[in-house]
């Protein structure tokens, strides 16, 4: 048997929870009927692994400990965050203080000593609560090397610091299983992709959020690299890969749904906005169907959410100006119904289509 992650061991925790209480139903409706020697084996054996998982991986094995879990990451990304904070505005309130050969000294040690912190920290926290702390006080300390280092040696800034940025955010998330860390990263390769389409077509590197189609690249890159790159070892990886991917593709088109002036094309402004407005409702319905198709989840609400946003921008566009507004909102009201009974026959649709199982 191999060795489980946490996030494995979880979900086999979760698993013993469910067909627990469903064995205990069979019992009690008289369909299935353990003798008592089987049903103590089986009790040994799930609270022998429960244990193991919970002094191994500090999983939650019960509904409390779950809710309790919840709260505790919460907590821990604000924590995170805030620390984070602190070291940035730490380092500027004393910065003047050192002389330029100590300041470079401090920015190296604050940089390597964080990034070991966290690595040590990661062997020894079996929750990941403790490594989401200090992995995000190393990230801060790494941004602030650079910022500070581009000041001391008076280097002009330019948009290779947002590859450098996720190269180490990235490292973090793969050395330590860190969601958050990937997502940081994942923002980095963004801006820099964007940044970098933006320099290509004419805009200083700085400007790229000026045109909404710098995104695009980005968009398809992201999306791209989880089906050529197997993430089995990295929990739900792959799922905030496609998250990206959606939300950088589907937000620009949005904005230039909206207003067409931002766009590249040389187009009329209402044109290039009904080219994004219908390109909008095809990738979001599209989005919804290979969703579907694959068990996405991410991808499915993903495309559901943009399909009712692009609807109800187009709804707002047409007659939140001649209509009463009790009357424009009762047409939203009325649309959401029909949407409810389009996905209703969707979901039954998708369960004869495909089995009632994701694949």
């Amino acid at each position: 048997m191999t060795t489980p992650n946490r996030t494995e061991a979880q979900q086999h925790a979760d698993d013993i929870l469910v067909f627990r209480r469903e064995l205990a139903r069979l019992e009690q409706d008289g369909v299935l009927a353990l003798t008592e020697l089987q049903r103590q084996a089986l009790a040994a054996h799930h609270d022998a692994l429960l244990a193991q998982y919970a002094q191994t991986f500090d999983i939650d094995r019960d509904q409390r400990g779950k809710q309790l879990s919840l709260g505790m990451r919460i907590v821990s990304s604000l924590g995170a965050l805030a620390l984070a904070a602190s070291v940035f505005f730490l380092f500027y309130q004393f910065w003047g203080w050192f002389t330029p050969g100590a300041q470079v000294a401090l920015l190296l040690t604050a940089a390597l000593g964080s990034f070991g912190a966290t690595i040590w920290v990661q062997h020894k926290d079996a929750s990941g609560y403790f490594t989401k702390l200090t992995a995000m006080i190393a990230f801060a300390c790494f941004a602030l090397n650079l910022t500070m280092l581009g000041q001391i040696f008076n280097i002009t800034p330019s948009d290779t610091v947002f590859i450098v940025l996720a190269a180490y955010a990235l490292l973090l998330a793969y050395a330590c299983h860190l969601r958050q860390m990937l997502a940081a990263g994942l923002l980095c390769v963004t801006a820099f992709l964007s940044a970098r389409t933006g320099v290509f077509c004419g805009l200083y590197w700085l400007n790229f959020g000026e045109r909404p189609e710098n995104f695009f690249p980005a968009a398809v890159l992201l999306f791209t690299i989880p089906l050529l790159i197997r993430h089995d070892r990295f929990a739900r990886f792959d799922a905030t890969y496609r998250t990206f991917a959606l939300l950088t593709l589907f937000l620009p088109m949005l904005v230039l749904a909206n207003w067409g002036s931002l766009s590249y094309l040389p187009l009329d402004r209402s044109l290039v906005q009904g080219i994004y407005q219908v390109l909008g409702f095809a990738f979001s319905a599209g989005f919804i169907w290979l969703g579907a198709r694959r068990g996405w989840n991410e991808v499915i609400n993903a495309g559901f959410t943009f399909f009712v946003i692009f609807l109800y921008t187009k709804f707002f566009g047409w007659w939140w100006d001649v209509m009463p507004k009790y009357l424009f909102f009762l047409l939203l009201g009325l649309s959401a119904l029909l949407l409810l009974m389009v996905l209703k026959r969707l979901r039954a649709a998708a369960l004869t289509l495909f089995g009632g199982g994701s694949q």
